[in-house]
């Protein structure tokens, strides 16, 4: 299994800059990248929160439960995946037989280190008739744990579709479970935890861009805090968000989300202009010079490790089988109720 980030404690990761990388590099890069894709009959995989280079090079650019249905039905023999840890896992799962590698093995999550298999274990001992419905942000370990997987994509579709007669606990995103519960007014116990980089995110500060940009809908990622999903003209995930800002008559959008989302609106609707909600630190300066928040971890791969990790195909995602086969079950359920009209 590949070795995850530390647990985070502390004060937050900060945003770092990166250097823009200079064109003949980045030409160069991509076509070492294809030229080994070819050879490798591999498929390149990226999240929306992926750097911009990334997202220009891959197969499929989307959100976990995009992933996920990508990962299931590829017939490549080499996933590489741009994303965080618990996504090529996912995707392991779901291709056992294939190599899985992810650019920098750091690429960690917080909301999957804030719910340890153990503590989870020791929750459900605690009630016999809990169901456990999983975030798809979560290790391995957790869905092996789970009766099905969801995705902020899914979410509300996979509670309403739970067992009427369980009661239904939640892992690991709170907020996610609030707007969840408050979407079909199931009641679930939720787990305590949360992205660190959408709960940076402050209702004041969104009001602030909304009195100056008030023609601008809201657009809100599930993973927010509640005081700043109420401000929201429409809560999704980031696939959601390219279908609605692409079909609304708006011209321009207040966008609360991890900003590397901002370059596939950018790309998939050029007439329109996107303004991510800024993030300030306790002496309410901006964080960084773009005012953004950004996933640390989402940010730790570059084209340099995807180049190296499909040359050495290493850090590759290992998986024991029992591991793979009980982690499968909860997301193969999962990706049958997402089918479904």
């Amino acid at each position: 299994m590949i070795d995850v980030a530390p647990p985070l404690g502390g004060a937050l990761p900060r945003p770092v800059s990166r250097p823009l990388l200079p064109p003949k590099r980045r030409e160069a890069l991509t076509r070492e990248i294809l030229a080994l894709k070819h050879r490798l009959n591999a498929v390149l995989l990226a999240h929306n929160y992926q750097v911009p280079e990334i997202q220009d090079v891959a197969d499929y650019v989307g959100d976990s439960l995009g992933l996920a249905q990508q990962a299931a039905k590829t017939d490549a023999e080499v996933i590489a995946f741009c994303g965080v840890h618990f996504m090529a896992e996912t995707a392991k799962i779901l291709n056992p037989g294939k190599i899985v590698v992810l650019p920098d093995k750091e690429a960690g999550c917080s909301l999957e280190e804030s719910c340890p298999p153990d503590q989870l274990r020791a929750l459900q001992a605690t009630n016999p008739n809990f169901y456990t419905i999983a975030y798809i942000n979560c290790s391995a370990e957790v869905k092996a744990l789970s009766d099905i997987i969801c995705t902020s994509g899914n979410a509300e579709k996979i509670v309403r579709a739970a067992p009427a007669d369980r009661d239904l606990l939640f892992v690991p995103d709170e907020n996610l479970g609030q707007w969840v519960m408050e979407q079909t007014g199931r009641p679930m116990t939720l787990w305590k935890g949360n992205c660190y980089a959408h709960v940076e995110f402050q209702s004041a500060h969104v009001r602030r861009l909304k009195a100056t940009c008030p023609d601008a809908p809201v657009v809100v990622h599930p993973e927010s805090l509640r005081e700043v999903r109420a401000l929201a003209d429409v809560v999704c995930s980031t696939e959601k968000m390219i279908t609605f800002c692409r079909q609304s008559p708006a011209r321009r959008f207040i966008i609360v989300t991890e900003s590397g989302i901002l370059h596939r609106l950018r790309k998939e609707c050029p007439d329109k202009e996107f303004l991510c909600a800024p993030v300030f630190n306790a002496m309410q300066m901006p964080t960084d010079n773009c005012r953004c928040s950004e996933c640390k971890y989402m940010k730790l791969n570059t084209l340099e490790k995807l180049r190296d990790c499909l040359a050495q195909l290493a850090p590759r995602v290992e998986l024991s089988r029992d591991l793979i086969q009980r982690a499968r079950q909860p997301i193969e359920r999962m990706l049958e109720i997402s089918a479904r009209p």
